[in-house]
């Protein structure tokens, strides 16, 4: 099987339900953006000895694929998987729980005092460039609310767990 069809060669694309677009086009840019994000979490979880985190990790990149099915979609009617509340609820229990273990800090710190945090903050800045680019898709286009609060809390879950990871608390000096 070729993975190469050709169509593109112009500068176009297909998206999940058969339209093409441009392969600039804001939507395209947004599930773009996803797969980077899956991409950066499958480089941290390498470096993550933590069990518990290595799973959130896996669990979230495929979540990550129902999200960019969304994205990838102009007919919501062809869209088969879906975010849902109780998926935003586990990343909220995520999120309490590193955090809880931090004894719920302030204040902003030096992100990357090792290896394992630091991809993780790389990817907790890709995902908030994902949710930059789906908040420009939803001024064009119908965007499930839920898919732009996943990525909301999906950002902050990313922090809690690099924050939990980081060998030191370095404040930020200003």
């Amino acid at each position: 099987m070729n993975i190469y069809t050709k169509t593109g060669d112009k500068g176009s694309t297909s998206l999940f339900d058969g339209i093409r677009v441009p392969k600039n086009h804001i939507r395209v840019e947004s599930y773009g953006t996803i797969d980077e994000l899956g991409t950066v979490l499958g480089v941290a979880k390498h470096f993550v000895e933590d069990e518990d985190i290595k799973k959130t990790v896996d669990y979230i990149q495929n979540k990550l694929f129902t999200v960019a099915t969304n994205l990838a979609t102009e007919d919501p009617e062809k869209v088969k998987h879906h975010i849902l509340e109780e998926d935003i609820g586990y990343l909220e229990k995520i999120v309490d729980k590193y955090m809880g273990l931090l004894d719920n800090p302030t204040g902003f710190i030096v992100p990357g005092s090792n290896v394992k945090s630091a991809y993780l903050h790389v990817a907790r800045t890709v995902c908030r460039r994902a949710e930059r680019r789906i908040i420009s898709l939803s001024e064009l286009a119908d965007i499930d609310p839920l898919v732009v609060k996943y990525i909301n809390r999906l950002s902050d879950t990313l922090y809690a767990m690099a924050r939990y990871l980081e060998d030191t608390q370095v404040d930020v000096q200003y």
